[in-house]
């Protein structure tokens, strides 16, 4: 019998799912063309009347806990702005969300935002789920999955602003992190999961670790990175048609937060630990309409060295108390889906535990911080909407430490194109 050689310079067998395919070689390496990124761009629009003035709301704060929560303020080399900061006109962000498979292992996402100030990844990351027994892992700059609200974008919450008591602790970002995260999902008949995080740390209100000062004779001297550790157990089950989903958050970090550029200089080092436990109830009425009930705690406790500069030289320490924080609060909301283009709800938010000592004595910080807000929203589809929201602030004090209601009334318009992957419950 006649021999027929074929030359692996010109063929080779690939095996691609269950089908063998004789292919020259130039086609045997990975198609990347079967994996085109989907690609979305969001962005968020709004108009904002304030009954406080730019100039005024940028200096108000919540004693003991937080300054500069409102409007545009300078924190190091950047110029920060909240969400909706400004009176008249925000062009909040515009989001650009690439999303694809890599390869049968791997998938990966960037989500970056553009802005006014400049462009920042939000988020970029590759996952895999090959690692088998219900375990997946992620690596990159992610939104930890602490708590329910953190791990969400901006443009999925359905207020337009940050619930008083995330943006207080851990800054309008949340925990955003570079690091690596891996999750167990348990075999069991319900949805129960536990996750574990080992992130950077840099968090801008409670976690950091870089050295504050001159690196030769310090304020607060830095610690080794990654130095934030984060872990959750979740779990969710159903009711006929309530579904029921819960979770149990702890974080823990060291902390070094510069504040030796604002009015009144300081730096905190210490160590800080985060509890968190969520609780969202959806009751389905029937294709198109629900009622959502979903409320989180929050309680930190932050130990260390409060470093008070002169003004006049912040390389020079004034006093250093040591410093405790014990401060805890909660949002809840209640929000009515009435069909595919109208939804409405309310929220409250409080912090109710300001317990600050210094040096071991109570400092007497306020503790009776609320806001109120309410919202309707109207879906044109499901690529565009538009909320009217009304907030009652009771929770701001001024630098006399009298307290400063603000109202606010924000119209905002958050549009989306291209395809964008669906949010997780």
């Amino acid at each position: 019998m006649k021999k027929i050689l074929l030359s692996s310079a010109l063929c080779a067998t690939l095996v691609y799912g269950d089908a063998a395919t004789l292919l020259p070689v130039e086609k045997r390496t990975f198609d990347q063309s079967k994996y085109i990124p989907d690609i979305s761009a969001i962005l968020d629009f709004s108009y904002v009347n304030n009954s406080v003035g730019d100039d005024e709301i940028g200096h108000l704060e919540l004693p003991g806990v937080v300054h500069g929560l409102l409007g545009e303020h300078t924190h190091g080399d950047s110029n920060h702005a909240t969400y909706n900061s400004k009176q008249g006109f925000n062009l909040n962000y515009a989001e650009l969300v690439l999303s694809s498979s890599v390869d049968p292992l791997f998938n990966m996402d960037a989500v970056f935002h553009f802005s006014e100030n400049g462009v920042e990844i939000e988020e970029a990351y590759f996952t895999t789920t090959a690692l088998g027994n219900g375990l997946r892992g992620r690596g990159g700059k992610i939104n930890s999955n602490f708590g329910y609200l953190n791990a969400q974008h901006h443009h999925y919450w359905d207020f337009g602003d940050m619930p008083l008591v995330y943006e207080a602790f851990l800054g309008m970002h949340g925990i955003n992190e570079l690091g690596a995260q891996l999750q167990w999902t348990a075999p069991t008949p319900f949805y129960l999961m536990a996750g574990f995080e080992v992130l950077q740390g840099e968090n801008e209100q409670m976690f950091g670790n870089a050295t504050v000062g001159d690196v030769e004779n310090p304020i607060a001297k830095g610690t080794n990175a990654p130095s934030l550790y984060v872990g959750y157990v979740k779990s969710s089950f159903d009711i006929g048609d309530t579904t029921v989903f819960g979770g149990l958050s702890y974080a823990q970090g060291d902390s070094r937060i510069d504040h030796s550029e604002d009015e009144t200089p300081h730096v905190f080092g210490g160590e800080s630990k985060l509890y968190g436990a969520d609780l969202v109830i959806l009751h389905a009425l029937d294709s198109y309409s629900s009622i959502k009930w979903q409320s989180e705690y929050l309680s930190r406790d932050m130990d260390g060295i409060q470093y008070n500069l002169d003004p006049s030289d912040t390389t020079s320490v004034l006093s250093n108390p040591n410093i405790n924080k014990k401060q805890s609060g909660l949002y809840s909301q209640l929000v009515y889906t009435h069909d595919k283009n109208w939804k409405m709800g309310i929220r409250y938010d409080t912090i109710f535990k300001n317990d600050v000592t210094s040096n071991g004595v109570d400092t007497n910080k306020p503790d009776d911080f609320k806001k109120y807000s309410a919202m309707i929203e109207y879906h044109t589809s499901e690529f565009a909407r538009f909320r009217v929201q009304y907030n009652r602030n009771e929770a701001m004090y001024n630098e006399d430490g009298n307290r400063v209601d603000v109202n606010t009334l924000m119209l905002q318009a958050n549009i989306a194109i291209g395809a964008h992957a669906a949010h997780s419950f």
